[in-house]
């Protein structure tokens, strides 16, 4: 598939115009014009971008990609040595960054709610990215949901606030959006996930009686890139791999 299709397509599917983003979405890096083969991660951090030229992939799609609103734009250091390598072995670099935590199918929360049997009925917060809904079992706790969260991610959720609540609705926004809890909560929320915490989240569950849960920024976002390279494989014939680097955050 030649590249200009790929990235005309993607673009359309997850409706990479609609969203105010903190980076630029779709091609960031442009390499070689056919794409056989593509490689997908949650992060194109170094290790990646190598793995995409040691197995000889044309593309490399993922979530977190680069050119970041308020940072440095020069191309040195960490960056240099990125993007030389993906020119390097012409390799092209999509990313797609609140369009893959938005798409009602393919997207992170998405793909969060499959995982956990949650059953998404409403949104809220900015842009309407988080989503708020059923647990998947009736009358279930906080610590019933962070125990699920653990089985399920790998990965020992952090929970602060009421434990014990009872979970009739629960709120979650994959990532960094631990900024949307006092939505959540003005939502109806009983408890709210969310990848990473910051200090005000603690004091803000404790008062508020509504428990929060850090399940990990990288663990709530790696399943939204996989039902993409999924997508890549059944839809359009392309060779796509899930690679998943972790990280502890």
């Amino acid at each position: 598939m030649r590249l200009d299709v790929l990235l005309q397509h993607l673009d359309g599917l997850l409706e990479a115009a609609r969203l105010r983003d903190y980076c630029p979405n779709g091609l960031q890096v442009e390499g070689r014009p056919e794409v056989r083969r593509v490689l997908c991660g949650v992060t194109a951090s170094q290790a990646l971008v190598d793995a995409a030229a040691a197995g000889g992939y044309d593309a490399l799609l993922v979530h977190h990609g680069y050119f970041w609103r308020g940072e440095d734009g020069r191309i040195t250091g960490i960056r240099r040595r990125r993007i030389g390598s993906l020119l390097g072995h012409d390799i092209s670099l999509l990313a797609y960054h609140l369009p893959l935590d938005a798409h009602p199918l393919l997207g992170n929360n998405a793909q969060l709610a499959r995982l956990m049997a949650w059953k998404g009925e409403g949104h809220f917060g900015d842009q309407d990215l988080g989503w708020i809904g059923a647990p998947g079992e009736v009358g279930i706790s906080a610590s019933g949901i962070a125990t699920e969260l653990a089985a399920k991610l790998g990965r020992e959720p952090l929970l602060v606030g009421d434990g014990m609540r009872t979970v009739a609705r629960v709120a979650w926004c994959s990532g960094g959006a631990q900024g949307f809890f006092e939505q959540a909560i003005a939502a109806g929320a009983d408890v709210y996930v969310s990848g990473e915490i910051s200090e005000p989240t603690t004091h803000l569950a404790r008062e508020s009686g509504v428990p929060y849960i850090a399940a990990g920024h990288h663990a709530t976002e790696r399943y939204g890139v996989q039902a993409l390279a999924c997508y890549l494989r059944e839809e359009l014939g392309l060779e796509a791999d899930f690679l998943d680097l972790p990280n502890p955050v």
